[in-house]
């Protein structure tokens, strides 16, 4: 509905010309930002008792004034959706020789496809977006939503066809390097005239081009299309540095520790050398899906805030309006063909549990049952004292209001 008050609005001032609301990716304007930057079940009872209002106008309106309906609508026709994902990192999309996926991007899509009322085990079609084909398997259509490590940012926002939703991980770049090409480096600084590995159409490239000038060092990139491409050159030492998301760097230090290949010790350097902020990401002008894409995640950090989890939403105090909005209210969420049930969240909650469950599955032991105030062990990556803590233990994640 908002572009179509804004679209009444410019025919009434008839002087502002249409442009900047809808973005091609086949014009000028290329993803030139952000990253390949590589690097169960839970059941619980059924809570009901609450209403099930409908969603707003499905009606996407583009700048020619031809209609169609919202990616929502589409996706419940097909009875399949089509997630955009990594397979090559730990803890965000990992695919496994035998063919299972985890890590916090997957639990997210399981999350949305439930929240829709699709199978997770079997209405998901996973589809290997990598750090230059996604913008493009995105507005094609041929994938649904974007859900892989991709940071936020102006250029991307603003001039390609896409929309983010709730950020999932606050990352970071970071560098992985070659002690034994670089001996005795503690720090970013050390690596004056490295040879680093670098993702192509991602924000490190610009990053550590602007890193490495400001603080008036020397470099040369060796650019890589995917992360295999980035490993296979950093292990037969044809870069001495790696760099990409902070995320990414761990999971492959810590896969390459398995016996992937290299002959040399690594470290990784202190500096966080940006902010990126990865969020998932749909079409632009298509609002009913990008809210329901968003207000999934945000559900997931209120019912940890509410210390609702995957085992103990059915038993939850209907008489406290909070816990009743999150577990028995549909919120407005969806199309008018196509409302989420108001029981939407419950479905997420048995399928992928709040944030905390969803974070500890992924990067750590699983065992930490989802409730407030239990410690995360086993981690590859601490959720602890870090920007992914929720904000009442000082970090970034935060979720309006569910009302």
């Amino acid at each position: 509905m908002k572009q179509i008050y804004a679209l009444i609005v410019m025919l009434m001032m008839a002087s502002v010309a249409f442009t900047g609301c809808v973005s091609d990716d086949g014009d000028s304007k290329t993803d030139t930002t952000t990253d390949d930057n590589t690097g169960g079940d839970n059941t619980g009872g059924d809570n009901t008792g609450g209403d099930n209002t409908g969603g707003g106008d499905n009606t996407v309106v583009d700048p020619v004034g031809t209609e169609s309906t919202s990616t929502l609508d589409d996706v419940i026709a097909a009875g399949k959706l089509n997630c955009g994902v990594k397979t090559s990192q730990f803890g965000m999309g990992f695919l496994a020789e035998d063919g299972t996926r985890s890590g916090l991007d997957i639990e997210y899509c399981r999350a949305l496809a439930a929240a829709i009322g699709l199978d997770p085990d079997e209405d998901i079609t996973y589809t290997l977006a990598t750090g230059s084909n996604r913008f493009e398997l995105l507005s094609s259509g041929a994938i649904d939503v974007l859900i892989r490590t991709t940071t936020w940012t102006t250029t991307r926002d603003a001039g390609l066809n896409a929309d983010f939703a709730g950020i999932n991980f606050y990352d970071g770049q970071g560098m992985l390097v070659n002690l034994d090409a670089h001996p005795g480096a503690a720090s970013v600084k050390d690596l004056d005239g490295a040879t680093i590995c670098v993702g192509i159409g991602t924000t490190t490239e610009g990053n550590l081009a602007d890193y490495f000038a400001v603080n008036g060092m020397t470099y040369t990139a060796s650019n890589s299309p995917d992360a295999d491409t980035a490993k296979a050159s950093f292990t037969a030492e044809e870069c001495t540095a790696w760099t990409g998301d902070m995320s990414a760097m761990v999971s492959q230090k810590y896969g390459l520790e398995q016996g992937d290949g290299q002959s040399f010790t690594m470290a990784i350097m202190p500096e966080l050398m940006s902010k990126e902020p990865l969020a998932a990401a749909t079409r632009d002008n298509d609002d009913d899906w990008n809210d329901v894409v968003t207000w999934v995640w945000y559900g997931m950090l209120t019912a940890e805030e509410l210390n609702v989890t995957s085992t103990n939403y059915g038993d939850a105090n209907l008489s406290n309006p909070a816990y009743n909005r999150l577990l028995n209210s549909s919120l407005d969420l969806g199309t008018e063909k196509n409302p989420l049930n108001a029981t939407w969240m419950q479905e997420v909650l048995k399928t992928t549990g709040n944030y905390q469950e969803a974070y500890d599955r992924s990067f750590c032991d699983g065992n930490s049952n989802g409730e407030r105030g239990n410690t995360l062990s086993g981690c590859l990556i601490d959720r602890a004292g870090t920007q992914n803590a929720p904000h009442w233990e000082g970090g970034l994640q935060y979720a309006p209001p569910m009302r």
